[in-house]
């Protein structure tokens, strides 16, 4: 299991960069071992590099377990979310260009507008600026933990949480995405946002599929 967490953590750093979600040795990436157990990147290196034995885990008290390893300067952060929400699997940090536009500006991505961004990702929280790498994220975070999993940090960058690494990855992209679209409906006009009737039905649970009708058998009814 270890082996292919080092493999899945090392291939969303490589997709975080090839879509332009970070630079440089920008952002982190942890993922869930066991309940007391995490995997983190390193700090200071530029994720496209990142190697799977660069890996390093750690206690959800902020120990290294691996010797000789460090640590993402910015553990207090992912070790916030893990101890507040056991069904979070993975988290990942990342400065989105657009959605860090957003956070700079003091805003966060309107609710109700995008159904993807309604159904992957949830209400996105603003959380207050923090100075990175300190154990200030864990006031900072701590309104927003049980309601949403998509956060906007102010004047610094995006951290998302999912309960897999995979999950997490998407949510990262699709948090950019609408940001984008967001920021290109401002410049044409205006946001309008869907009714409550719409978002209501989006949140609705599927209706099951009706039977396939069968036609009779020809020359008479089916018995």
């Amino acid at each position: 299991m270890t082996a292919a967490a080092r493999a899945a953590v090392v291939r969303v750093c490589r997709r975080l960069w090839e879509r332009g979600l970070i630079a440089g040795p920008d952002g982190n990436v942890s993922v869930r071992l066991a309940p007391d157990r995490l995997l983190v990147t390193p700090p200071g290196r530029s994720k496209v590099d990142v190697t799977a034995d660069a890996l390093v885990e750690v206690d959800l008290d902020g120990r290294v377990l691996t010797p000789g390893g460090r640590a993402t300067t910015e553990l207090a952060m992912h070790l916030a979310i893990y101890r507040a929400r056991p069904d979070v699997g993975a988290v990942v940090h990342a400065h989105p260009p657009t959605a860090t536009g957003f956070a700079v500006a003091g805003e966060t991505l309107p609710d109700g507008v995008l159904p993807e961004l309604i159904c992957q990702v949830g209400a996105v929280a603003l959380v207050p600026y923090f100075t990175p790498g300190t154990p200030a994220a864990a006031d900072a975070f701590a309104p927003y933990f049980a309601s949403h999993d998509a956060f906007l940090l102010a004047n610094h960058g995006a951290t998302v949480a999912g309960p897999t690494l995979e999950a997490a990855h998407q949510r990262m992209e699709s948090l950019e995405h609408a940001a984008r679209i967001l920021l290109a409906a401002r410049l044409v006009g205006r946001v309008t946002p869907l009714t409550p009737g719409q978002r209501a039905a989006l949140q609705a649970p599927a209706a099951p599929a009706a039977a396939p009708t069968v036609p009779p058998p020809e020359g008479g009814e089916a018995g």
